[in-house]
């Protein structure tokens, strides 16, 4: 058994966080490459890999994580997973409330789910049942959450199960949160973090828990990178025949999207096993690496770093535009045209986090919840 750091998921991470950056900083949401998008609802773009891939990365990692329980649900572990949980949905809430005081505020319209809160109820949710549960009856969890999620939403969907106004989600987190408490940057008020849709999205952690328990047991890498393989385009060509019953789609996180996603993602880290513990090139994945240190302190700066300068005013040929806009229209615009520029603004985004991770990597500072 292999007790050492996996650099590969650690590189993997890295990755995962540097696009996360990328498509969430463009310079003009004007002005963005089809595949830095999301897709506007059926639909899998490489931009909708981030968050599942996030959400993997999570489960792989909960393997080695809970060794120092025995992998067994004792009270130490009961204490890690609720405070973990608690203390990563608070972030969450305290992102969607900044800045905490100004005029506008209204608790009334107060969005209450999120990227942060998915990742807390996922994890909280997928470690109870990972540490509770042998290896055959988590595959068994993964299929149950999997088929009464689409059954759910096939059933009560009326006519157009799969339709934005329409799905059983919606109407769902509409009769708990309240539609005023819903995100509506769709045009409607629909959460694509909500609660109900947070049921597949646990078992896109445990199949995560499910190849860290692969990894974590391996005596020979080589031997597990093939049954990886495998078993990741698997699950890819699952979810691709799914989809035509049950459509791919991020924001319902339907059951198809999270086999498609999840084999997508198990092809990612099998390169890097292969190339870091295979192939000895851990120094190459270095800089990726260092890019996964800090996971839930980049999130939140760099929401935080953009909230911020969204709201600071500047005036640009008599009219008043937000900080970001400022950058954008005086930097990278003018040296680059519109799309590339909006794509160097990102990149400008992506290498000032690298930096500001790379000095809290040198002086060994590492924020864990």
């Amino acid at each position: 058994m292999k007790n050492k750091r996996l650099i590969a998921l650690d590189a993997f991470r890295g990755l995962t966080i540097a696009l996360m950056i990328l498509v969430n900083t463009p310079g003009s949401w004007a002005y963005v490459y089809p595949p830095l998008r999301h897709a506007k609802w059926h639909g899998c773009t490489p931009t909708d890999l981030v968050f599942p891939f996030f959400l993997f990365i999570i489960g792989v990692a909960m393997r080695f994580s809970f060794k120092q329980f025995d992998f067994t649900l004792t009270g130490d572990a009961t204490r890690k997973i609720i405070g973990r949980t608690f203390t990563i949905f608070i972030i969450g809430l305290l992102l969607n409330a900044f800045p905490f005081i100004r005029q506008d505020w209204d608790w009334s319209h107060f969005r209450i789910m999120g990227v942060l809160q998915r990742i807390a109820l996922a994890y909280g949710v997928a470690a109870f049942l990972a540490l509770m549960s042998d290896n055959k009856r988590l595959l068994a969890e993964i299929s149950g959450l999997l088929a009464v999620y689409w059954f759910i939403l096939w059933f009560a969907g009326g006519n157009n199960p799969y339709g934005m106004e329409t799905n059983f989600a919606l109407t769902f987190d509409r009769t708990l949160l309240g539609v005023n408490h819903l995100w509506t940057g769709n045009g409607i008020p629909f959460d694509p973090e909500g609660l109900f849709s947070t049921i597949p999205a646990i078992a896109t952690v445990l199949i995560g828990y499910h190849f860290g328990t692969m990894l974590q047991k391996s005596s020979y890498y080589k031997n597990t990178v093939k049954m990886m393989v495998f078993q990741g385009f698997g699950l890819v060509l699952s979810g691709w025949i799914w989809s035509f019953l049950f459509p791919l789609n991020k924001q319902l996180w339907t059951s198809s999207y999270v086999l498609f996603t999840a084999g997508l993602a198990v092809l990612v880290l099998t390169t890097f096993v292969w190339l870091t513990e295979i192939r000895g090139w851990k120094k190459l994945a270095h800089p990726l690496v260092i890019f996964g240190t800090n996971s839930i302190f980049i999130f939140a700066g760099s929401a935080l770093w953009v909230k911020t300068i969204l709201r600071t005013r500047f005036t640009l040929d008599g009219e008043t535009i937000s900080g970001y806009t400022y950058l954008f229209k005086t930097v990278f615009q003018p040296f680059a045209g519109n799309m590339n520029g909006s794509v160097l603004f990102a990149i400008f985004h992506v290498i000032m986090w690298w930096i500001i991770l790379y000095w809290l990597y040198r002086k060994k500072i590492f924020i864990k919840i």
